[in-house]
């Protein structure tokens, strides 16, 4: 996982969940990220929220240079969203909300990316 990604604390992520400013949104995407990347670790799917930040996910071929055969792409709002179950990913990506390319880029399995000690 990138340096610049990981798991905010529980009092972190409810404070920027409680006030959703764009520093907080910018906090709540790189934590969901990295609960991600700890979720599904691997380097076949590449996910992205510009202008927030992007990370290597789901086990399979790992790709080095150039665009990956694998890409999620997204907004910050709606990747909250996804990650915290307001929005089911079938709907994000049917209305066009996530653009989602290649093969393992259905992020169903992993998702919601809450957990009881953050969000309960």
């Amino acid at each position: 996982m990138p340096a610049r990604l990981r798991v905010a604390a529980p009092a972190d992520v409810a404070a920027a969940l409680a006030s959703r400013s764009p520093a907080d949104d910018r906090l709540l995407v790189k934590h969901f990220l990295a609960v991600l990347a700890e979720r599904a670790p691997g380097n076949s799917v590449e996910v992205r929220v510009p202008p927030v930040a992007a990370a290597q996910v789901i086990p399979g071929v790992r790709h080095t240079r150039g665009t990956p055969p694998a890409v999620v792409e997204t907004d910050p709002q709606t990747w909250i969203a996804v990650a915290r179950g307001e929005l089911a990913w079938h709907e994000a990506v049917a209305s066009g909300r996530v653009v989602a390319s290649g093969e393992r880029t259905d992020l169903t399995p992993y998702l919601p990316l809450t957990t009881t000690t953050i969000e309960d």
